[in-house]
């Protein structure tokens, strides 16, 4: 096969792998819901449909009423007793407040034998969300965010105390049922507090980092939105029980198992890749150069989610930017590839789960009048890649646990 042949073979083992089904279903047996009073499932996150059908085949009319929140076109069909809701993401609209209101309504008057499950994944802070400022300044935040690349854990801190259901506030409206929280994760090391913002788990974030994350990006936000800033957080929440069970760490050894299978001697680099897009591709690209010379067929593996620093107006995303930037490292390298996706299947705000190039990607886009330079500086990678079929579409894939890049040299 080819090295194009082989990557696709490795994307679609590590996404398979990654599909919540069976994690959720262990996950119930380990958790252990109890038989008595009513059972009330709120799943919300790119994964919500997919964790929500995976709770439904296994408990059936154990469920007295559940509700999904999820991106638009994420729904697959509806599920008996549940609710379905699509709602904006990367920022909140109208459905999201809609739906997470619902939710709220939902776990009303609850008593203590009552159970509320929560399937929570990847997205969730902007899908659930009930604001406690006026929605265009918490856009307008949020933007104010992405455009200086502040990290996943930055954004969280300040999105919990602007909400009334992030940072535990959620569990607490719950009471004086039980919480439980099955959670599949989009966040380098699986901080509870800070997967979709928390919304059932104790903050560890306080009002002094928040006041940080502000100051060292220069942040503009009303005085309403200030005084959020400075009210802290349930420090307790010990009616709630949370399981992760999913991460990216097994997508990445679900590649490096697919790798190996392939002919490849896998080596995972890391599951914790947390630094600028353009800087990891250099990276992959500065290891397909030291390894040229090899004998035998590599695959190097990383996993994690990188920033985009937004310098231009154009239309694209991180994983996009990955290849792209690899792509000038590799030119003219023989059968080396590097590709980069998004476990959800969407890279960004664009239709693409990420991108891949080979040692003639950065040739070809040159003879087409695109430099890669000028591309990532205007951040319009998605176009460039599309013109040498360099984007990897996959549609929503129904799970959401990080990314993963891959570069591969291929030795017969």
């Amino acid at each position: 096969m080819s090295i194009h042949q082989d990557a696709k073979q490795i994307i679609d083992a590590a996404l398979l792998a990654a599909q919540p089904d069976s994690a959720v279903q262990k996950a119930l047996l380990e958790m252990k819901i109890t038989e008595k009073g009513r059972l009330l499932v709120v799943s919300f996150g790119k994964a919500a449909w997919q964790m929500a059908k995976a709770v439904s085949d296994a408990l059936g009319d154990r469920i007295s009423q559940g509700i999904v929140i999820t991106k638009y076109d994420h729904v697959m069909h509806e599920l008996p007793r549940f609710m379905m809701w699509e709602a904006g993401h990367p920022i909140p609209d109208d459905n999201s407040f809609k739906a997470t209101a619902e939710a709220v309504q939902m776990v009303q008057g609850l008593k203590k034998e009552d159970t509320v499950l929560l399937l929570i994944s990847g997205g969730g802070s902007a899908l659930f969300e009930q604001p406690l400022i006026k929605p265009e300044e918490l856009k307008d935040i949020t933007d104010q965010l992405l455009r200086v690349g502040a990290d996943i854990t930055e954004i969280n801190t300040l999105r919990k105390r602007l909400s009334a259901v992030k940072g535990g506030k959620f569990a607490q409206t719950c009471q004086p049922a039980q919480v439980v929280s099955i959670i599949l994760s989009d966040i380098i090391g699986d901080p509870l507090d800070m997967i979709a913002s928390g919304p059932a788990y104790p903050d560890s974030s306080t009002c002094e980092d928040a006041l940080r994350i502000i100051n060292k990006y220069h942040l503009t936000l009303s005085s309403a939105a200030m005084d959020l800033m400075r009210q802290e957080t349930p420090k307790d929440l010990p009616f709630v029980t949370s399981l992760v069970t999913g991460s990216v760490s097994k997508l990445c050894d679900a590649a490096a198992q697919q790798a190996k299978k392939l002919g490849y001697t896998p080596h995972i680099l890391t599951a914790s890749l947390a630094c600028e897009a353009k800087e990891a591709g250099r990276f992959l690209g500065a290891i397909a150069q030291y390894h040229q010379n090899s004998n035998h067929s590599l695959a190097f593996i990383a996993g994690g989610e990188t920033v985009v620093r937004l310098t231009g107006k154009g239309k694209g995303g991180r994983n996009q930017e990955i290849a792209l930037s690899a792509a000038k490292e590799i030119r003219g390298l023989r059968d080396t590839l590097v590709f980069s996706l998004g476990s959800d299947g969407t890279d960004g705000p664009t239709d693409a789960a990420g991108g891949l190039a080979d040692g003639q990607t950065a040739d070809a886009l040159s003879a087409l009048g695109y430099y890669i330079d000028e591309i990532l500086q205007a951040n319009d990678s998605y176009p460039a890649l599309k013109s040498v079929d360099g984007l990897i579409m996959t549609g929503p894939t129904g799970t959401n646990v990080n990314d993963v890049s891959v570069l591969l040299i291929k030795r017969s």
